[in-house]
């Protein structure tokens, strides 16, 4: 799996937390759930199995989990700051189905790619999209991968920059 999708995945999931159980501040949130990903990684190594609420010594982050956070952290900041913005355009292209009714993981999965193709001129939407499917199917359902693309692909046609392109 390559870095970048990686530091998505780890965007959804704190995207996916902080939905359903919002923090006041920020920094600590992302700080404990950093911490949190980083033992969690530890114990799997250790045992060969990821195991939960055991006490584990964490040396500081690799240079590779130093990148992940320096790519994933933009990317949650931003959704999170255009978020009222982000579910606009998310109800807009909605057929047939309330926001409410979204499941939490797709819900973010769409926040996420959603933020990137409005926002981040240096991601080509395509890749917002083909990156958004593929986390959908693998945390949610292989039905989710379609919704997702069909909401990304309405949102894409919008989009004011060349889908392939970085500008």
């Amino acid at each position: 799996m390559g870095k970048r999708r990686e530091a998505r995945e780890r965007a959804v999931q704190f995207l996916f937390q902080n939905d359903l159980n919002p923090r006041e501040d920020l920094e600590v949130a992302l700080n404990e759930f950093w911490d949190s990903q980083r033992a969690a990684a530890l114990a799997e190594e250790k045992s060969g199995k990821a195991t939960w609420g055991e006490p584990v010594e964490l040396p500081p982050p690799t240079a590779a989990e130093a990148e992940m956070r320096l790519f994933a952290e933009p990317l949650i900041r931003g959704a999170l700051a255009h978020r009222e913005t982000i579910d606009a355009q998310i109800r807009k292209h909605l057929k047939n189905w309330d926001f409410h009714r979204l499941a939490p993981v797709d819900r973010n999965v769409l926040r996420l790619a959603i933020y990137e193709m409005l926002h981040r001129e240096d991601i080509p939407p395509v890749v917002s999209i083909n990156e958004a499917v593929d986390i959908a199917k693998k945390f949610s359902t292989e039905d989710s991968g379609k919704f997702v693309n069909g909401i990304l692909d309405r949102v894409r046609a919008e989009v004011l920059r060349p889908a392939r392109g970085n500008r």
